[in-house]
């Protein structure tokens, strides 16, 4: 169980007036508080057989995607009415920590800069204080130094088109279109019973297919692409923007029209925005688009919140469907990260990387680290990826692809949790309200 008041207080509550077990072997997620380990002791102690500290204060999600579990992060972070912030903040960095104990690495972190945002600056430098006191407090009699390794922290409003866009891919289509709740699909057979099929790694068939393009998973017989080969940006995004808002669509697919209008012009004018709002009738609901702000993200175009694109890497000739030629922005920067070619300036450093670490591999003999089972598993260096504020599926795809191109690094991606188109325009719809806001009727009548 995790090493908070709430649980050990609910673990408490089980012994401490007529005991529900014989006994309790309690294995602890992380490090417990003194305080809580003593309030433990004092009213069950008689009970407890065994009782561990493991670092496993976070959820594999796939052999390659690790969350916290975590999406109420979002709106501590973000929410402007937040009382949690600092706490929050606090303990992503402790999951971060255990997740690099697991892993056996101690490594350089890195953040992305953002003149508006110090999230990921200020996790950064509580990643890099907690992993140093860790393994000064290691069980090892020699202090570990910096293994391979690298840690970089990006907040979600770095790229908010990949959370928006409709993908075609088949993982991030089939979640972003079907109700699948914990990587569970539950459907009807042709006799009308019901049936779930389970979306993870003992599906061999998933894994294979999940990063395909749909039309590689339909063998190509149902698809056919007419679009701009060169891939030439659109002259006219209202053009392309005014057919979709006049089709009868879905709402959430007319909002994530609009937004994708925006995000391609980096803003627009208030005058524009109000005609926007009206032609998808959320005069009532302009959060879905207003509180984008909270995130860094520029929506009403002034001088001051003008900010320059990403330089983005040129991949018109690598693509096989031209339909659907967006990549990640995440995509980028693991690539640049495995060629040792981040800004440092975009980047800072909140602790150096070892000298020999230049992403692909290289270290020379003399500065290897001792090597242990894990290392003898792998030959190469490893970059860590988290994303605050949640990771999309093509996000978590690009980790995939990058290991492959490369092979001496093995990318792993990380967030509090992994969100879908919908889930997120709930999410940021939401930053506006206050804390009693988010409380149920239950909750009300007991507060």
């Amino acid at each position: 169980m995790t090493p908070t008041a709430k649980s050990v207080d609910a673990f408490i509550d089980d012994f401490k007036i007529k005991p529900k077990y014989k006994g309790a072997y309690v294995y602890f997620t992380d490090y417990c508080p003194d305080e809580l380990f003593n309030n433990m002791k004092l009213y069950c102690g008689k009970h407890i057989r065994i009782c561990k500290e493991i670092n496993i204060w976070f959820m594999p999600q796939e052999a390659q995607v690790f969350t916290c579990d975590n999406p109420g992060a979002f709106q501590s972070i973000y929410s402007p009415h937040s009382q949690d912030k600092k706490k929050t903040l606090e303990t992503l960095a402790d999951q971060l920590v255990s997740l690099c104990a697991t892993l056996d690495e101690y490594p350089g972190v890195r953040y992305k800069k953002d003149n508006s945002m110090e999230n990921a600056k200020i996790l950064a430098e509580l990643v890099d204080n907690k992993l140093a006191k860790h393994y000064e407090l290691d069980d090892s009699t020699k202090k570990k130094g910096k293994t391979q390794a690298q840690l970089l922290i990006v907040e979600r409003g770095f790229d908010p088109v990949s959370p928006i866009l409709h993908e075609l891919t088949y993982q991030a289509m089939a979640y972003d279109l079907i109700d699948i709740q914990n990587d569970i699909y539950r459907y009807k057979s042709k006799d009308g019973s019901e049936k779930q099929a389970f979306l993870n790694e003992d599906d061999m068939l998933w894994v294979r297919l999940r990063h395909k393009h749909i039309a590689e998973v339909l063998e190509d017989k149902l698809c056919k692409f007419s679009s701009d080969v060169e891939g030439v940006k659109v002259k006219d995004p209202m053009r392309t923007l005014l057919p979709v808002l006049l089709n009868p669509y879905g709402i959430y697919d007319k909002i994530r029209a609009v937004l994708l209008y925006i995000f391609s012009l980096n803003g627009t004018t208030d005058e524009n925005l109000s005609k926007l709002i009206q032609h998808v009738k959320i005069e009532d609901e302009r959060e879905f688009i207003l509180n984008w702000k909270e995130l860094g993200v520029p929506i009403i175009t002034t001088p001051i919140n003008f900010s320059r694109k990403p330089t983005r890497r040129d991949r018109s000739q690598g693509e096989t469907y031209n339909l659907s030629r967006w990549t990640p922005v995440i995509k980028d920067v693991m690539e640049d990260a495995v060629e040792n070619k981040l800004d440092t300036r975009d980047w800072p450093h909140q602790s150096e990387n070892p000298a020999a670490w230049n992403g692909s591999g290289a270290v020379s003999a003399r500065q290897k680290h001792k090597t242990s089972s894990q290392d003898e598993r792998r030959t190469g260096s490893r970059l860590i990826v988290f994303v605050i504020g949640g990771i999309t599926h093509s996000e978590m795809r690009c980790a995939y692809e990058v290991t492959h191109a490369v092979k001496s690094c093995e990318v792993i991606i990380g967030s509090s949790h992994i969100l879908t188109p919908n889930s997120l325009l709930d999410d940021i719809k939401a930053l506006s309200k206050h804390p009693m806001e988010f409380f149920t009727i239950d909750e009300r009548s007991n507060a």
